[in-house]
């Protein structure tokens, strides 16, 4: 095998078995259902503790928000998350105090009174500022339904 083949092999594995055993899932868990089930509510205050001053929240449908901007977004009821069930949701930790989380959600929403229903793939990242996991960066895309036959 090739020695840079075996070294990405060995820092997957690694980061992989890690994860599980890493003292801080459990707390970055409980953030994430924070911040899901504030956005659920549409509670401002618990959602904004949830967050990054650094926000960086990219939507399926390509935009962007800031910390503020997405706030205002879930606080007017412009975005009403009716449903967001997890399919896949896993962590790594590839540096101390930072954590990534990817997999599969499925989401139904009100956006702009249109309401959606759709599987999203997602990549979190979360970062531990002054000993709280905050929602650093989100990106998501539309998992396409599936063509009959194939």
């Amino acid at each position: 095998m090739h020695p840079l083949l075996a070294s990405l092999l060995t820092l997957f594995v690694a980061l992989t078995a890690s994860a599980a055993d890493n003292p801080e899932l459990a707390r970055i868990r409980d953030a994430d259902d924070a911040r899901v089930a504030a956005m659920k509510a549409r509670d401002g205050a618990k959602l904004s503790d949830r967050l990054s001053d650094d926000l960086h929240y990219a939507h399926s449908n390509a935009l962007v928000d800031t910390k503020a901007s997405f706030l205002d977004l879930i606080i007017s009821g412009k975005a009403k998350y009716l449903r967001l069930d997890y399919v896949k949701r896993d962590f790594s930790f590839p540096a101390p105090g930072m954590a990534t989380m990817t997999g599969f959600f499925d989401v139904k929403a009100v956006i702009n009174e249109a309401t959606t229903e759709t599987r999203i793939c997602y990549l979190g990242v979360w970062r531990l500022e002054k000993g709280d996991w905050k929602l650093l960066a989100w990106q998501t895309c539309k998992v396409p339904a599936a063509t009959p036959g194939k």
